[in-house]
Parts: structure tokens; C-alpha cells; sequence
């Protein structure tokens, strides 16, 4: 199944420089690691913003709860989930 999700990350301004960066640096491998595995398929940042829209490819919505709330960031993520199907005009064979 894919999923657009947009996620919005909103770190405390309080939060220790290097505490900020080891968990950005964690969140990366772990993105980095689900794309290889093509559960991530798509990242995109959204500019001026600390925000993405990505689309994954999970087999249901309980793989793609358990994915992200293993993301480091999650809990300091606002994040919006819709659920995609085949359009029937597209021309791509990959998009399911």
C-alpha cells in the first residue's frame, strides 16, 4: 500500500545542540535504511520549512505505524498520513 506522509518536525528550542544532532544523525540512518529496503520511496523536502512529504510502500497500516513511530524524531513530529491508490490515467507501471 503506498501513503503520502508529510511530517513537520518541531525540535524544542531548548534542546542541546548535540543532543539535536545525534538524533538527526540516527533519524538520517534509519531513513537512509528503509529507503534501501524500498518501504521509503520517495523523500522530498518541502522548502523553507523543517518539513517533508515522502510516500511509502508498506503492506498495510499497521507496518507503516510501526515504521514511523520508530523514527527518532517522531515525537516531536506533527505528521499527516492519506492513504493512495493507482490513478487510471497514469502511464507508470510502478506506482501501486
Amino acid at each position: 500500500m503506498l501513503f503520502q506522509v508529510e511530517m513537520t518536525v518541531n525540535l524544542p528550542p531548548s534542546m542541546p545542540t548535540k543532543q539535536a544532532d545525534e538524533i538527526k544523525s540516527t533519524e538520517k540512518a534509519y531513513s537512509q535504511d528503509l529507503q534501501r529496503q524500498g518501504k521509503w520511496r520517495h523523500l522530498w523536502r518541502v522548502a523553507g520549512s523543517y518539513s517533508n512529504v515522502s510516500i511509502f510502500d508498506v503492506e498495510d497500516n499497521a507496518e507503516l505505524q510501526e515504521l514511523i513511530s520508530g523514527l527518532p524524531l517522531f515525537p516531536y513530529m506533527e505528521i499527516s498520513v492519506k492513504p493512495l491508490c493507482r490513478h487510471p490515467s497514469s502511464i507508470r507501471e510502478d506506482d501501486s
